[in-house]
């Protein structure tokens, strides 16, 4: 009769288990290994941790850049004709990506924490491979459709980074206990040596980097500048549909100081607001004329532009997933929204008292308007009554003869310039995207007396580090949302600063020095009481020959049963067939 019998009663690891299970699909005991890792998983420690870095940066990317989703969706429009939100499915999977990733390094952390033997699952291999790829084609396409979007990574980092920093400074504090682990328990001195002053290298790079941290925001708050005006672009596009005239109200209701727009000449001379070149996005152009919807916008005349709608599409696409918060009326007047003429919105803004920006596309040569354009437009500012004080010029066509027409015009320039330029050809206002212009240029415009506006601003945290760096106006998608910040998100003074980081480093550093402390101590009470590096699901045998890890982990699952047929054959058999001594102890009995 065979019978099996237990050598040893084994305590359930099931957090164990999991970890190494999830990692590296090894669930049983006997599967677990205590060895050094090899290179080649070494080499794939290596990789994830690149790819966690990288989609950490590119993760870091798309979080801040919500303030251009809407510029980066018009990109895609432009190449591709259609019009979606492609910021979802780059949201998505970079989230679920970087989520993926992140629980990896969680658990090859605690490998090693647990001295577990890193042996990463060919399926997450296959995992980790592809997120690799698929950020680095991510990061190839975005630096060649929306390279100037990198500039956010600065940009942002003036108002995140002194927290960035703690952050980072807490989590490398937290891996000493890991790291001071590792050093206590290894006998080899050289692996000591390195292991420390990598660490150590990282943590005085973290002590230092606040030095080199720089933010308008850490600043005297009696310095502080008045709130920069908000002029609403395109009116309220998160709120109504863009340059209809709802939209405009919908601004002037937010208390913008101005209004911003993109002025087409249409084929009989009138200047109306349309940003595309083509009808087909924000109208209903393939209904009303299905064999004209992709013909260039400054090709209909204006009877034709006012028999199309340019609401509906607004109420049907969601471009900023806002039409849930308004009310039954608002959306009837979306529904009958028409395509505005620039003399209409210059009657709505003298009325107002607002100023109006606008910047004027000049036709196709075979335009019959093509050498008007300019002189076109001016009429339609004088004919709608509105005092030229309010009116921002920005054609730099035939400047100074606009200057000489009508000199009360507020000369604007959308090319970046130096002052003394501007000041040469009578412009007192220039109007750039927010990463065109640093600090330093920043004040350089203001004691210039240049009034700068930098475009477009929409979330809070952008707004507040211009308001601190002193600019004048802002162009906002979103008056609604810059309405609610009526001062920057934070503000600290030199003297504050520089006791908050000096505090974290003392702090880390007090909180490493006492784990490296508590680590060594330990080990050195467990050397001295005699017991050895051991747990339950180890079982030291004294071998008279040394044998490999794939040996020893057979010879632990004959050890987890043995047939043992009438009494005979016992466990001093297995012994003897695999040239091992006989060994007992309490936990192996026959």
């Amino acid at each position: 009769m065979v019978k099996h019998q237990p050598l040893q009663v084994y305590e359930r690891q099931l957090c164990l288990s999991c970890i190494t299970g999830i990692y590296g699909c090894r669930w049983k005991r006997y599967q677990r290994s205590h060895d050094d890792t090899t290179k080649w998983e070494l080499l794939w420690s290596l990789i994830l941790l690149l790819t966690f870095c990288l989609l950490l940066v590119w993760f870091y990317f798309w979080w801040e850049a919500h303030n251009d989703y809407n510029e980066f969706n018009w990109f895609l429009y432009n190449r591709s004709g259609e019009w979606s939100d492609g910021t979802v499915p780059i949201l998505a999977t970079t989230a679920a990506g970087f989520t993926y990733i992140a629980f990896l390094m969680v658990l090859a952390l605690c490998h090693i924490a647990l001295g577990q033997q890193l042996n990463l699952h060919w399926l997450h291999k296959i995992g980790v491979t592809a997120a690799l790829l698929t950020t680095i084609a991510g990061v190839i396409s975005v630096s060649q459709t929306w390279g100037q979007e990198w500039d956010v990574i600065p940009i942002s980092l003036q108002a995140t980074g002194p927290f960035l920093h703690i952050g980072a400074l807490a989590a490398v504090t937290a891996l000493s206990w890991i790291v001071a682990g590792q050093v206590t328990r290894t006998e080899k001195t050289i692996f000591q040596l390195v292991v420390v002053l990598l660490y150590l290298s990282v943590l005085l790079g973290l002590y230092v980097v606040p030095l080199y941290i720089t933010s308008p925001c850490i600043m005297d708050p009696t310095t502080l500048k008045p709130r920069p005006d908000v002029i609403g672009h395109q009116g309220a596009p998160m709120l109504a549909p863009e340059n209809t005239m709802w939209s405009f109200q919908r601004a002037l209701q937010m208390n913008v100081t101005g209004l911003e727009t993109d002025v087409a000449i249409s084929v009989d001379g009138v200047p109306f607001l349309m940003h595309d070149h083509t009808l087909w996005r924000t109208t209903d152009v393939e209904k009303v004329f299905p064999d004209r919807q992709l013909v260039e916008t400054s090709f209909f005349n204006w009877t034709d532009l006012q028999q199309l709608n340019a609401g509906q599409w607004f109420l049907q696409n969601d471009p900023f997933w806002t039409v849930h918060t308004l009310s039954p009326h608002e959306k009837d007047l979306i529904a009958n929204q028409k395509v505005c003429s620039l003399e209409q919105l210059l009657k709505l803004a003298s009325f107002h008292n607002t100023t109006v920006v606008f910047r004027v596309r000049r036709p196709p040569p075979e335009h019959p308007c093509y050498h008007s354009w300019i002189n076109d437009t001016l009429q339609a500012v004088q004919q709608s009554g509105t005092p030229q004080s309010l009116v921002m010029w920005t054609p730099d066509e035939h400047r100074a003869q606009v200057k000489r027409l009508a000199p009360g015009l507020i000369q604007t320039s959308l090319e970046k310039q130096s002052p003394e330029s501007l000041h040469q050809y009578g412009i007192n206002r220039l109007m750039l995207r927010y990463n065109q212009a640093s600090m330093q240029e920043i004040r350089n415009f203001s004691e210039s007396h240049i009034n700068l506006i930098l475009f477009t601003v929409n979330e809070p945290w952008l707004y507040s580090v211009l308001w601190c760096s002193g600019v004048s106006s802002v162009s906002s998608e979103a008056p609604h949302v810059l309405r609610k910040v009526p001062y920057p998100i934070w503000l600290m003074t030199p003297d504050e600063y520089c006791l908050m980081w000096v505090s974290a480093d003392l702090i880390s550093f007090a909180v490493v020095i006492g784990i490296f402390i508590f680590q060594n101590y330990h080990m050195i009470r467990y050397r001295m009481s005699g017991m050895r590096g051991y747990n339950p699901e180890q079982i030291m045998l004294s071998a008279t020959v040394r044998r490999s890890s794939r040996d020893i982990n057979i010879m632990k699952e004959k050890l987890i049963f043995s047939e043992v047929s009438n009494g005979v054959g016992g466990a001093e058999e297995l012994y003897a067939d695999n040239d091992y001594e006989y060994y007992t102890n309490r936990g192996i009995s026959h």
